[in-house]
């Protein structure tokens, strides 16, 4: 879940917030094999301490904490109040989790007191990353890590450039700043080396990971393609683009969109590629 952003079409205790949780499981079966590859890269150990930013609902909270077992504790926190309520309301009583409501890109966080840092796409809404990584180190301990997973460019994204592609024809796309805060702010390899550098972490190792991610879900094909089309209705850039377009323009969009989809594999969703960068770096030691 992303941590910040000052655009109105991302206000995350607003409508946006409203749309997240109420495509929550979407979503998670959407991000589920890119989550699972970052935690690998984690390696959360037993008894560690882990700060998971831009938590969502928790499901990559409840994940780490789980490895980190009764002896450690594993913190989540995001922006949302709607997701976060869902967080608290789905852990269980005796699990090492908490929730916390805050942007962690400014929030007071206990000084040294993580062994992990991690996020699952909640690191690139940044308004000033460098010093939002700045920040956050400081809540890590000498030598501890860092571990996040974020998207590639929207290119290869066919999550974005499908349904873009699509309407085309249709609506223009309005011009958009590369770097600026959103899904693909991390899009550039070196840009984002660049940055956790320049926010004091060593040893940066950025790793492309690709995998099919199922978009939409249903008993049937049509289903899931009709699913899937719900889905970029609801969340994403294709939910911008046709924000404030009459009826007609939608209904067209949605006719082309649907036929993208169509095109692609998939019985119960529409398997289409997602491109992610796996993040590890460390906090040095003095």
């Amino acid at each position: 879940m992303p941590e910040t952003q000052t655009a109105p079409t991302h206000d995350w205790n607003g409508d946006s917030g409203d749309r997240w949780a109420a495509n929550i499981e979407r979503l998670d079966l959407m991000l589920e094999d890119f989550g699972e590859a970052a935690i690998l890269a984690a390696d959360a150990r037993p008894g560690e301490h882990i700060l998971d930013i831009g938590c969502g609902s928790g499901t990559s909270t409840f994940a780490l904490a789980k490895q980190v077992g009764p002896a450690g504790h594993a913190l989540g926190v995001d922006i949302s109040e709607q997701l976060i309520a869902i967080a608290r309301a789905a852990a269980p009583t005796a699990a090492p989790v908490a929730f916390r409501c805050a942007d962690a890109a400014s929030a007071p966080l206990p000084q040294q007191a993580f062994d992990l840092l991690f996020s699952r796409f909640g690191v690139m809404f940044f308004d000033d990353p460098v010093a939002a990584f700045t920040h956050m180190r400081r809540a890590l301990k000498p030598g501890g890590r860092l571990a996040f997973v974020c998207w590639r460019g929207a290119q290869e994204n066919d999550w974005v450039r499908l349904p873009m592609a699509a309407i085309r024809d249709i609506v223009e796309p309005a011009p958009a700043d590369p770097y600026a805060p959103g899904p693909f702010a991390f899009g550039d390899r070196d840009r984002l080396a660049g940055i956790l550098m320049a926010a004091g972490f060593a040893d940066v190792d950025i790793a492309p990971f690709d995998a099919k991610l199922a978009y939409g879900h249903g008993a049937t094909r049509d289903e899931a393609i009709d699913d899937a089309l719900d889905m970029a209705f609801q969340v994403g850039p294709l939910s911008r683009a046709l924000a404030d377009q009459p009826d007609d323009i939608r209904a067209r969009a949605a006719m082309a969109v649907r036929a993208a989809f169509a095109e692609q594999p998939g019985d119960t969703s529409v398997l289409i590629d997602g491109a992610v960068w796996i993040v590890t770096a460390c906090n040095p030691v003095p």
